[in-house]
Order: structure tokens, then C-alpha cells, then sequence
């Protein structure tokens, strides 16, 4: 049997509908067509809910009419009352035995593939129908600070509260760098002296920009500068400032339209808190003093004080139990935990780090409590994988199926769009990629995820566009000194404005890296983490980015509309965002819009081509930034476009 003489397309809403992720108890028609020629004899859909002990329903598809010699067969499945994933494929009986069809072998969905044995399956999202995420994070620009390093609002710079054994620069553009022992810890931590008071100095400045929400790491009591090593969950660190401080940022922040995230830290404290107190520094009785400390339940040890677990086996970072009902009182459920405390002051969410590393349970009671102080607070996770499907150890994650995460950091859209930019994968395979998360997470959930391109995680993103040497074939040092070359720069320059083009205009929350808009350079950490270049900015860049934002800000469709990828040549991707009909995807109220968005990665030469839009006819498209005029005609639309260039097409009304 020809892979071209079947086909299923789980894209397709004439093949799936509805599409994607669905809620309990919903229904859904599927379809697949098959050549005359093949002389089907009997379809069926094969179904399996996962965790349902090796359970596999077979469905008797029926016999539509045959068109043009194609035999469609349909049927209706049924979703369980219970939130989890549904996997399907087609068993196929013909004259000479029995063939499967199942989805591709990236497992991408879409069109599918024959199979004689093992098919591999589609995968059905069963969500809450009561899941719901934040309207405003929806349509919001957020804005990443790592805070040592964004800015210094004291006069003369000067540094309060000082930590022990710290090394202070002496310049704000130096280079971070670590000063680590034989072992590779850490012997002294690094700062330049970012503090609150600096970003509120600069609210101005991401307020113009375009920001309307400032996602914080780490700003608790810690010993080092990243501060995923807290020390003290109810403390903000004496470096940046204090409660007071941070409650006028809040508000200060609230006054602009800006919203504040915190960074949560909960899979592990540092062996410096006050709840591990490794060193006595601190006046609570700690956990690895005495095991009649408050907080001995708190931690994993294997042999008094010794040997315990730690986060990735670093010693300073020893892991908790978070479902132990002292730890859970301690942050989320008692009357003055971490999360009413923080929240209560008006932070408007929190970004769980590490989410892999937290249970499911504990995640579902940090966003219960957290919804009910305020239903507008949004619960980001950090996970690097499709959330829909994540396995971490061994067991199957339940963060987006309504009663967890409202979403993730979308490090999925970042992988993509960066295979596209390299030539790694072509527009087609881009668009199915993408379609993928589209068609796996609830809705809501996808127009939720934190879409990124720079974190403090990963290299700087102008340093990967400009074509840096690999990471693994430089030494320490040599990335210490690493600048990209002028040529190199102009490269990733180019690649980058494209590169945020698509991240402003595309469904989800565009996330930026503090200093990316800048033009900052950097391998992965310590040198992704160099302090903002205040009055060195490359200008042109920062008045690209400021106005994608503002253009993305100011039309609905690029924040509420529907999406569609586009069929193009290699090189070029694309997309639509619509609010046809005054509506958003959700049922707001918004604009009659309909964008063509357009990016031709070659460097080189005009690439010219058709663009089928089923929707119009007689129908003018005006580009934004030159005004030309494109008349789409009979459903095809022609248009050119230069290497290393973008269109973005409006409908004319």
C-alpha cells in the first residue's frame, strides 16, 4: 500500500474536529481517505487512554460517499471524563491482510504514515474544561531581569550589604567570570551591583520599550548572585534592597501597566539558609545541625549530616521533600507562607523553576492557593520539552491538564525557529513543528507559553546567530574573550531582527532576555549574565525590537488572533494572524484584522512565489512598513521577497 493512496492529517480539522487538545467527555469525528484503489474492505480506530492497563478500543469506522475514487470513513470517539493523554492510530483491512496508519515518524502529527506493525500513535491532550489562564499575561511583552546585573539605582553606585568573601567589579561592562577551586565550586561569588532600585529607575525605559510584565529571577536572600541558592524565602537580599523597596516596585511597576513575576525556587534551598544552616551562620537551629531542627523533615538525608541529596549533586544546593506537610505549610498553604507573603503585595505570578524537579501535587496546590488569593495571577513552569507529553522520572507530567501550570517556558519554539534560521529544517518542517505544540497543548495553554529566545540559561542569542564557534570546542578561556567579528555581528544582526519579527508576531507571550534588545553577547553562563551596556546599546537593534513590540502591542491579531502557517519555499516561513469578524480566538472583542506575516532566511537573492489564502478574492494587502499594494486574486496571492528580509502584509479595509 502507497503512503500517498491513505492519508490522515490530524491538522486538518476535515481529518480531526474538532482540532488538538480537547476536555473531558467531548466528542470528536475522525476521518481518513483511501484510493478506490486500494480496496479497503473495513477501517478502524484504534484508542488507547494512557494508564488504562494496556486497554485498546477498536471503533468500526463507517463508509462515507466515494470522491473522485477516494473512500472516506469517519467516526465519532468519545474523550474519558478525566484529564490525561488519548493515543489513536488506524488499523486497515485490504484483500491481502491488514496495514496500520499512524502519525509520522517525528511523531509531529499531521499527516501520517503506513505501518505494518507498531504504528506510532496521535496523541489527544484531555484537559479540565474549567482550565483557564490569564487574559492580560496572554497579551502582555514580558521582560527578563536577572537583577545583579540590570542596574545600579544608588547614587554613586555604591553597594550596600556586601556579602562575605565576594568579589565586587570594578567596572560595570567587565566580563563575568567564576572563581572556582580544583573541584570546580565556587570560591567566591561574583556582582556587579544590580538592585531594585535600578529597575525601578528604569521602568521608563521597558515601559516605552513595550514591556507590560518583568519576570525577576531570583531576588531572595542567597549567597550568590543567581540566587537559585536561597537562603531565605521571606527575605528579599539585603544586595538589591528590602521589603519596602520591593512593594515600590510593585506599585510603581502597577502604575506604568506593568505586572511583576517571581522566580520560585522550591525543589531545593542553599546549604547556607537558614533551614540547612551547614555553617551556623544563622540563628534557627538548622536542618543540618540537629535532626530535632524544624526543618530536618524538610531534607533527604542518607546519613546524618553528611550524606544527603542534593540538586544535581551540588553540595550547596541539598534537595527537600516538597510534599513533607511542614514544607508545604511553610510555603503554600499557612497563613503567612512564601506564596501568600509575595502575593500579597501584589506580585502578579510566579515562574516555578526547576518544574521537572517538583510533583505534580505539589504544583497543583501552589496554583490552588495562588488562584484563590488572585485569579488573575499566572503559574509559569520551567520546562524545556513539549509540557503536554513530559516524562520526568519515569512518570508522565500532568502540568497543562487544568489543574497545574497555566504554561511553560516555551524552549520548544526557540529549538524550532533556530533549526529553521541555521537551515537546519525547511518552512514546511517549521510550520509542522510548530503545529505540533499547537495541536498538543489546550489552547490557552499555547497562547500562554513564555516564547522565548534568550534566558540566562542558554548563550547569548546574537552570539548563536553570528555563527560562534561551537561552546564545546572552546576552552573557559576563550569564551572569556570571545567578541564576534564586525562581519559575524552584521550576520547575526540580521538573523536576530528576523528572528524577534517572529517572536512578536507569533501566538504566545514574547518573552526578551534583559540586554538582548541591546545586542549583548556572551556564551552560556557566567557569560550570557553580563551586566546591561547602559549607553552602549546598539542603537539600531534596540529601535527594532521597541517597535515589533509596540506594533504587536497596538493589533489585536498579533495578540488574540487565530494562526495559520503558511505552504512557501524553503527558505521562507510564514503565517497568518486573523481576528476576522471583530473576534478573538477566545471570544474577545478585537479588530477586524488579518496579517501576513513573512521571513526569507537566504542571505542571498529575491525569492518569488504564490501564496494560497483560501479565504480571499479581490482582496488587497498593503505592506506595513512601505505601503505596496499585493492583490490577492482567486485564493492566490504573488509575492517576492529579497534575501534576509521580511514583509508583514495587512488586509486594506
Amino acid at each position: 500500500m502507497g503512503t500517498t493512496n491513505i492519508i490522515h492529517n490530524s491538522h486538518d480539522i476535515y481529518f480531526k474536529k474538532p482540532f488538538g487538545a480537547m476536555t473531558c467527555g467531548q466528542s470528536a469525528v475522525l476521518r481518513i481517505a483511501a484510493s478506490a484503489e486500494e480496496d479497503v474492505k473495513n477501517v478502524w480506530i484504534v484508542m488507547h487512554e494512557e494508564g488504562a492497563h494496556g486497554v485498546y478500543e477498536e471503533i468500526a469506522m463507517l463508509r462515507e460517499n466515494q470522491k473522485s475514487g477516494i473512500n472516506i470513513f469517519y467516526a465519532q470517539i468519545n474523550m474519558p471524563f478525566r484529564t490525561g493523554i488519548m493515543w489513536y492510530y488506524f488499523k486497515i483491512e485490504v484483500s491481502n491482510g491488514v496495514f496500520f496508519y499512524g502519525n509520522n515518524s517525528h511523531q509531529a502529527g499531521g499527516v501520517g504514515q503506513i505501518y505494518a506493525l507498531q504504528p506510532k500513535p496521535y496523541q489527544i491532550t484531555v484537559y479540565s474544561e474549567e482550565f483557564d489562564t490569564p487574559a492580560w499575561f496572554r497579551q502582555t511583552v514580558v521582560y527578563q531581569i536577572f537583577p545583579d546585573r540590570f542596574f545600579n539605582g544608588n547614587e554613586g553606585k555604591k553597594i550596600y550589604n556586601k556579602k562575605n568573601n565576594s568579589l565586587i567589579y570594578s567596572h560595570w561592562d567587565d566580563t563575568p567570570f567564576y572563581v572556582k577551586d580544583d573541584k570546580g565550586e565556587v570560591l567566591k561569588w561574583d556582582f556587579f551591583g544590580g538592585n531594585l532600585k535600578g529597575i525601578i529607575k528604569k521602568l521608563d525605559y521597558l515601559k516605552k520599550l513595550g514591556v507590560g510584565c518583568i519576570y525577576l529571577n531570583p531576588i531572595f536572600e542567597s549567597q550568590s548572585n543567581h540566587r537559585y541558592d536561597v537562603s531565605d524565602y521571606r527575605k528579599v537580599d539585603g544586595m538589591l534592597g528590602d521589603d519596602v523597596l520591593f512593594k515600590k516596585l510593585v506599585n510603581e511597576a502597577r502604575k506604568k501597566g506593568i505586572s511583576i513575576v517571581l522566580d520560585g525556587v522550591f525543589s531545593h534551598t542553599g546549604s547556607d539558609s537558614i533551614y540547612f544552616n551547614m555553617y551556623g551562620r544563622n540563628d534557627d537551629l538548622g536542618a543540618y545541625q540537629s535532626k530535632d531542627s524544624k526543618y530536618y523533615r524538610w531534607y533527604k538525608f542518607e546519613s546524618h549530616p553528611e550524606a544527603y541529596k542534593s540538586w544535581w549533586g551540588i553540595k550547596s544546593l541539598p534537595e527537600v521533600n516538597e510534599l513533607d506537610e511542614t514544607y508545604i505549610d511553610y510555603i503554600i498553604s499557612g497563613n503567612d507562607s512564601v506564596l501568600k507573603h509575595w502575593t500579597g503585595m501584589g506580585v502578579k505570578g510566579w515562574r516555578l523553576d526547576v518544574a521537572d524537579e517538583l510533583p505534580d501535587e505539589f504544583i497543583e496546590r501552589f496554583r490552588d492557593t495562588l488562584k484563590k488569593i488572585d485569579n488573575e495571577a499566572v503559574l509559569i513552569g520551567e520546562v524545556w520539552e513539549d509540557a503536554s507529553n513530559k516524562i520526568s522520572y519515569d512518570k508522565r507530567r500532568t502540568y497543562i491538564r487544568g489543574k497545574g501550570l497555566d504554561c511553560v517556558t516555551n524552549y520548544p519554539f526557540r529549538r524550532i525557529m533556530l533549526d529553521f534560521m541555521f537551515g537546519e529544517k525547511s518552512s514546511g518542517e517549521t510550520a509542522q513543528m510548530l503545529m505540533s505544540l499547537y495541536e498538543n497543548y489546550p489552547s490557552k495553554a499555547f497562547y500562554s507559553n513564555l516564547n522565548l529566545i534568550g534566558s540566562h540559561d542558554v548563550p547569548r542569542i546574537l552570539t548563536l546567530l553570528g555563527g560562534a564557534p561551537e561552546s564545546e570546542n572552546m576552552s573557559t578561556t576563550q569564551k572569556y574573550k570571545y567578541k564576534l567579528d564586525s562581519s559575524m555581528r552584521q550576520l547575526g544582526l540580521k538573523r536576530l531582527k528576523l528572528l524577534s519579527l517572529v517572536q512578536m508576531t507569533f501566538p504566545g507571550v514574547p518573552c526578551i532576555y534583559y540586554a538582548d534588545e541591546a545586542g549583548v553577547e556572551g556564551y552560556e553562563d557566567p557569560f550570557n549574565r553580563a551586566a546591561y551596556p547602559w549607553g552602549k546599546e546598539d542603537i539600531g537593534l534596540q529601535a527594532w525590537y521597541k517597535h515589533f513590540m509596540q506594533l504587536r502591542n497596538e493589533n489585536d491579531a498579533f495578540k488574540v488572533g487565530s494562526w495559520r502557517p503558511l505552504e512557501l519555499p524553503d527558505d521562507v516561513f510564514g503565517f497568518t494572524r486573523s481576528t476576522a469578524g471583530g473576534s478573538g480566538i477566545f471570544g474577545e472583542k478585537a479588530a477586524d484584522q488579518l496579517f501576513i506575516v513573512l521571513i526569507n532566511r537566504n542571505p542571498s537573492g529575491i525569492s518569488s512565489f504564490e501564496i494560497k489564502l483560501d479565504e480571499c478574492d479581490s482582496m488587497v494587502f498593503e505592506e506595513i512598513h512601505t505601503g505596496e499594494e499585493f492583490l490577492c486574486s482567486a485564493g492566490i496571492l504573488k509575492i517576492s521577497l529579497e534575501g534576509f528580509s521580511a514583509k508583514i502584509l495587512k488586509k486594506k479595509d
